[in-house]
């Protein structure tokens, strides 16, 4: 029994040591004004390795994808649900994977999973307006609240490249990356992005097909 004691005492004071030497980061995402961007990815080169496959819900809302950009994980799947009163056709056409499905009212997609690192654009063939963004990430990635922030927690001291993308950010640009110091001892980083976004296609409504 004193020997199983000592055992669980030893675990509990090892994760408590690794517990003080694990640093955080937080990083930030604001345009040119200062206003804090959402719905941004902020990924940190540290392979994600996932316990179990999760799945993931995109809600079809007031012709709304909600969320607007979902971060997986190679092996996860994705169910697209439909909460309008009118009908939805989910559909994208992205080599990492094409899928389509018609959803009536109150309707739900089997789930489709998703294997390849990439971002998937997904649309509605009805109404145009309607768009969301699979973000399929092999690091860690996280997306940005309305306070244009994304944390991470836990990590060890050390040097990380930080990348960050934006589905609004201008085509053809390189990619937007930063250096970045994480300390021990439960120290918060912080690292600041400044993006400048095109309009949000979301905003332009087709007026053709609304109460289809």
């Amino acid at each position: 029994m004193n020997h199983w004691r000592s055992r669980v005492l030893c675990l509990c004071a090892w994760g408590a040591a690794m517990a003080a030497h694990a640093g955080s980061l937080t990083v930030k995402m604001v345009d040119s004004q200062g206003h804090p961007i959402s719905d941004g990815v902020a990924t940190i080169d540290r392979a994600y390795k996932p316990s179990a496959p999760s799945t993931h819900y995109v809600d079809q809302k007031n012709e709304t994808f909600i969320p607007y950009v979902e971060v997986v994980h190679p092996g996860d799947s994705v169910v697209f649900r439909n909460s309008d009163s009118t009908r939805h056709h989910v559909y994208t056409f992205s080599p990492l994977g094409a899928f389509q499905f018609i959803l009536s009212p109150g309707e739900s997609s089997p789930p489709v999973a998703l294997n390849r690192a990439g971002v998937i654009a997904v649309g509605c063939n009805i109404h145009d307006h309607m768009i969301a963004y699979l973000v399929v990430a092999t690091d860690f990635a996280e997306v940005t609240t309305q306070n244009g922030q994304a944390h991470f927690d836990d990590l060890s001291p050390g040097h990380y490249t930080v990348t960050v993308w934006h589905p609004q950010l201008w085509p053809g640009r390189p990619p937007i990356s930063a250096a970045v110091d994480v300390p021990a001892e439960g120290a918060t980083q912080e690292l600041a992005f400044t993006l400048k976004l095109m309009p949000d296609p979301r905003h332009f409504v087709d007026r053709e097909h609304l109460d289809y």
